[in-house]
């Protein structure tokens, strides 16, 4: 009788064990992905807001300086609208580092309408420190 309460005890002992490290993995495996998955969208927001930057460059250089920018007007929408996706999936999976997504695109939607070479620039710049201050924070977040 003894040795099968034994057998019984050990048996769900070691169940108890089993689930608590399956529980662990699990948990570590979920961590890992939510890393992964805002590591992701993090990437593809600043590559998407550096290609509108870049955009809004040629097409605020072309209308300062009195040109055609018709074709660049085409490409910064098109570019614009490729922010919107990896800025809605940094908000839901980061909402930490939503605040500096959000300041970075400000910052290079910005760009548009600049007085002047010397603004445009200066825009530019800021666009740039605001991308670089969304990558520090999402690498605060994700260590």
């Amino acid at each position: 009788m003894w040795q099968t309460l034994i057998a019984v005890i050990g048996t769900l002992a070691g169940v108890g064990m089993t689930s608590g490290y399956q529980a662990r993995a699990a948990r570590t495996a979920r961590r890992n992905a939510d890393r992964t998955a805002g590591l992701d969208a993090v990437t593809a927001l600043v590559e998407a807001l550096a290609a509108h930057r870049r955009a809004m460059w040629l097409r605020e250089d072309l209308r300062l300086r009195g040109e055609d920018w018709a074709e660049a007007r085409i490409e910064s929408h098109t570019t614009r609208s490729a922010v919107t996706g990896p800025l809605l999936k940094v908000q839901l999976l980061m909402p930490a580092v939503g605040p500096q997504a959000q300041n970075a695109a400000r910052a290079t939607y910005a760009l548009r309408g600049a007085p002047d070479g010397s603004g445009l620039a200066a825009r530019r710049e800021a666009a740039i420190a605001a991308c670089d201050s969304l990558v520090a924070a999402a690498g605060r977040h994700l260590t």
